[in-house]
């Protein structure tokens, strides 16, 4: 009965996903909330009343609505360094950081792979990011741990039964260029996501929400707001770090964990950067667009990503009181890059950067200069102007060098 039930579930969401539109001509007409309007009525005509009047309201709208606020709990934090042996590299150094999380409920501890430049004369600024794999997929320094954690990948990666093995090695390295980021004079910091939370539906009882009491609330954090609690949670430590640049932290993600790094961007305002990557639907793409992947393909498939109060808006976008424009928002006035790929329909590329163009009002009160044209740019030519850039790059859905290439020149002009 259990392999009948799985199977029709499986069938179900199957058949969900296929009736997805792909189509422009096909999208409804829809109304952006407006970001310059605050609860009463009132205009925001001013950077000071958009920190002051409106900010906070966005941002509840999204704890409450959608990522799901972090309840209050108490945790103690320590924090333990292990040197690696990375051969005949000089170019870099690298340790593992052990971050551990504990209260008398029990304890996770999350391991930071922290990569530096091997010579530098001055604190270096730093991607943060959260990986799927594992850290030992990251890169191919036989010293780095394999992670016992749940990971997320397939065989071909390494990785079985969501847990890596030897093979997964250095699996995905391309996504984590190492050499390109420190010859810029960046330092890199990665964590295995399923190390704060492992991504399956397990009514919160792992990873992080194991030291809580209950289960969230109908507006309490799912999986993607306890990705960017776990960030901020790295942020604590490379602010303390005198080798790093603590008000030059930039936070990244890929894919669904694009989603968390825009939460923790949003939620956190000591990340200097915020970058998006092939984030889609719950990320950096508009939802009312109803196109790829939609706010119910997205709660079907992935019940424990968002609060209970986001799956009310089930093919009922036009009700939410958000939309993401208003997250590329929260980032102002600091600076904010998403990225797309052509063939990533799924992600909607156009959605992602209407997202960021739509965001121009708040940038505007800040004075800077933003995006200028609604039509997304030719694919492979990047467009940034004072805090916001994007680009759209041939391939489909990946973390590519070409993608880090356009985020180091655009974190380079912010510095």
């Amino acid at each position: 009965m259990k392999s009948f039930i799985q199977l029709f579930l499986l069938l179900s969401i199957t058949a969900s996903l296929s009736a997805q539109n792909y189509d422009e001509s096909k999208i409804p007409d829809y109304t952006l909330p407006d970001l310059l309007i605050d609860k009463n009525g009132g205009s925001v005509t001013s950077a000071d009343q958009w920190e002051q009047r409106r900010r906070d309201e966005v941002l509840s709208l999204f704890q409450q609505q959608m990522y799901g606020g972090v309840p209050d709990f108490n945790y103690e934090m320590a924090y333990q360094s292990r040197p690696l042996d990375v051969g005949r590299a000089t170019a870099y150094t690298q340790e593992e950081v052990i971050i551990s999380i504990s209260n008398d409920r029990g304890a996770i501890e999350l391991n930071m792979l922290l990569t530096l430049p091997a010579t530098s004369e001055k604190p270096v600024p730093v991607f943060l990011g959260l990986n799927f794999q594992g850290n030992q997929a990251t890169n191919s320094n036989p010293n780095i741990s394999v992670t016992d954690n749940y990971v997320i990948g397939s065989d071909q990666l390494g990785v079985i039964d969501n847990r890596a093995t030897e093979q997964s090695r250095g699996s995905r390295a391309s996504r984590w260029p190492v050499d390109l980021i420190v010859s810029e004079g960046y330092g890199l910091a990665t964590i295995n996501c399923g190390d704060i939370d492992p991504d399956f539906d397990d009514d919160f009882k792992n990873g992080i929400h194991s030291l809580l009491e209950q289960p969230p609330l109908a507006d309490q954090w799912g999986t993607i707001a306890a990705w960017a609690w776990g960030l901020s949670r790295a942020l604590d430590y490379l602010q303390e770090d005198e080798r790093i640049d603590g008000r030059k932290v930039s936070v990244i993600g890929h894919s669904r964990l694009g989603k968390a790094a825009l939460w923790a961007g949003a939620s956190d305002q000591r990340f200097a950067l915020v970058i998006s990557n092939d984030s889609g639907c719950g990320g950096a793409a508009l939802s009312r667009r109803r196109i790829g992947e939609t706010v119910k393909a997205i709660n079907t498939s992935f019940p424990h990503w968002f609060c209970k109060n986001f799956h009310l808006y089930n093919d009922k976008e036009d009700k939410l009181p958000l939309d993401q424009h208003m997250l590329m928002a929260l980032m102002a006035p600091r600076p904010v890059y998403v990225a797309s790929a052509v063939e990533d329909e799924w992600a909607d590329p156009k959605g992602e950067y209407l997202s960021l163009y739509k965001a121009g009002p708040v940038f505007r009160l800040y004075q800077f200069k933003t995006l200028s044209a609604e039509t997304p740019p030719a694919v492979d030519s990047p467009v940034a102007t004072d805090r916001q850039g994007y680009h759209i790059r041939s391939g489909g859905h990946n973390l590519t060098p070409y993608d880090w290439q356009q985020f180091i020149k655009f974190a380079g002009s912010q510095w």
